[in-house]
């Protein structure tokens, strides 16, 4: 199945009336709040985890202690932006209608989702073309970053209409 090559957008349509009609499928929309009740809790558990650092990337490269202090002063509400995007999106994914600011509440999440699962591949800017092996270890987390990618295209496609 090709996920970029379809026309018809199986996530998300324009209506007329500038609202969007959300066509994901039942099952797909309980994966993606499933993977988004698993990121709210590594969100709200802090930033210890290694995989967060791109979510708050350091604001003073030069000076450990001015960012030190920025991370101090602007995590809690980054952390707090966050969440509330999780939030809203996961409310989002029991409806059939979207208005364009929910749409970006979940693009939101999606990018936050897929900065993450990157993070725990090892894709970066210096290395783009990783290779994915479909048997390995990372299979799984391949998957989860393929899918939200396809996700998070389809959304801005729509937004795009």
């Amino acid at each position: 199945m090709a996920l970029f090559g379809s026309r018809r957008n199986q996530v998300v349509r324009r209506r007329a009336d500038g609202r969007f009609d959300l066509v994901l499928e039942p099952h797909l929309r309980e994966v993606i709040s499933s993977l988004l009740g698993e990121l709210d809790e590594l969100v709200e558990a802090g930033p210890g985890d290694p995989s967060l650092q791109r979510l708050a990337p350091p604001a003073y490269l030069d000076d450990a202690d001015k960012d030190a202090e920025y991370q101090l002063l602007a995590g809690d509400e980054l952390r707090t932006s966050r969440r509330a995007a999780i939030e809203a999106t996961q409310e989002l994914l029991g409806k059939n209608q979207a208005s364009e600011a929910e749409l970006w509440s979940w693009l939101q999440s999606l990018n936050a989702l897929r900065l993450v699962v990157g993070t725990r591949l090892g894709i970066d800017e210096d290395e783009p073309d990783r290779t994915q092996d479909p048997e390995g270890p990372d299979a799984g987390l391949w998957s989860v970053y393929d899918f939200s990618t396809w996700l998070q295209w389809s959304v801005i496609q729509a937004l795009g209409g």
